[in-house]
């Protein structure tokens, strides 16, 4: 009798433990849902790891195994190359630029009111956002028009890492390299580190990627966006219009140009903060905070997403580390918690909604 009732007892535990995981799953399917309203968002896939709960919901025009454009977001896996090689010694961190590029890159790259601080640029600087350079897709040049605002208006164009130079050096930097408490967003650090890679190991940005990450973390919808004519990813949005520009979406490379799955991200992001791809202790002495984008902060490769008290009197919201891209994707780990979120909402006018879900998502979960 004593056995009937210990195993009526597992049973039922069971059972409300796979009722209370359903009611949590469809929370959070209905945050999803709610997003798409086919005014701003036509679209919403996003996956996360809580514990030993796994989670993937899509709504609208994207499905669960839907690949789209990561953006900026890519730059996650550019500073993972970058740790790796650290960690195989190719590189260290304070090391400057001027050991791994080439004079024709670095000649008069940074000059900050009369004087040239080309070779006082460090890879932790490019890292950081602290070198100081001004960003060759942000940036607004002497007609006030920057690279952003031609995409954006449906101008497609393709540029290569000489362009992004180019422009790069035909507009003001923002303060010298290092300069405390300053940080300035600025692609065009993670196009040189994007280059450093491939000096280092005589090998393309792509087949790093491949070989170090993708391969290693069986990520079968990931790689490096490189040819105009593939349809496979989603197509972005800006506002209600699509967004065709396939010749710039295979020029951002290392600052911007990665494909991937929400599936595929959530075990990029939990093996770029465990250390499958580095030391898991490089994690804390990157975190070096200045504000960038708020309430965003840069790090050394990553980013700190945390509300001010004034918007988090309560505290309920915890601060996530990862990255953000301009087209609404994200990947972020908030150790407190030790959630994981990833995904996208696809829409190069309101990236910040995905923050919102994100938000959303980690309070029904913990509910």
């Amino acid at each position: 009798m004593e056995k009937f009732f210990t195993l009526l007892f597992i049973f039922l535990i069971m059972n409300l433990s796979m009722a209370q995981s359903i009611d949590v799953a469809n929370r959070l399917q209905r945050i999803v849902d709610k997003t798409v309203d086919n005014k701003k968002i036509f679209g919403a896939c996003f996956a996360l790891k809580k514990d030993s709960m796994v989670w993937l919901g899509a709504a609208g025009n994207l499905s669960k195994d839907q690949s789209y454009f990561i953006a900026s977001t890519t730059k996650l896996f550019t500073t993972a190359l970058i740790l790796h090689l650290k960690a195989q010694g190719k590189l260290n961190l304070d090391d400057k630029i001027h050991l791994y590029l080439d004079q024709s890159i670095l000649n008069k790259l940074h000059v900050f009111k009369g004087t040239d601080y080309s070779d006082e640029i460090s890879i932790k600087h490019l890292l950081a956002h602290t070198s100081g350079l001004p960003d060759y897709f942000q940036d607004k040049g002497s007609n006030k028009v920057s690279l952003e605002d031609e995409i954006k208006s449906g101008r497609d164009q393709v540029w290569t890492l000489e362009d992004c130079i180019a422009r790069t050096k035909s507009l003001q930097p923002h303060f010298p390299p290092g300069t405390k408490g300053k940080a300035h967003y600025s692609d065009t650090n993670f196009q040189l580190l994007g280059k450093i890679i491939e000096n280092i190991t005589h090998k393309s940005f792509s087949k790093n990627c491949k070989e170090i990450i993708i391969e290693p973390l069986h990520l079968t919808r990931t790689y490096l966006h490189q040819d105009a004519n593939d349809t496979t990813p989603m197509s972005l949005y800006y506002k209600t219009n699509i967004l065709r520009i396939p010749q710039a979406m295979t020029s951002f490379g290392a600052d911007g140009g990665m494909v991937s799955t929400s599936s595929d991200m959530l075990v990029f992001i939990e093996a770029f903060f465990s250390g499958k791809i580095f030391p898991k202790e490089y994690i804390s002495k990157l975190q070096e905070w200045n504000s960038i984008f708020f309430p965003l902060r840069s790090g050394i490769g990553f980013h700190l997403f945390k509300l001010p008290w004034v918007f988090n009197p309560t505290g309920a919201v915890p601060s996530y580390i990862g990255h953000s891209g301009l087209s609404g994707a994200l990947a972020f780990y908030s150790p407190e918690e030790n959630l994981y979120v990833v995904g996208t909402v696809n829409q190069v006018a309101h990236p910040d909604i995905s923050f919102k879900i994100m938000i959303k998502l980690t309070q029904a979960i913990k509910k």
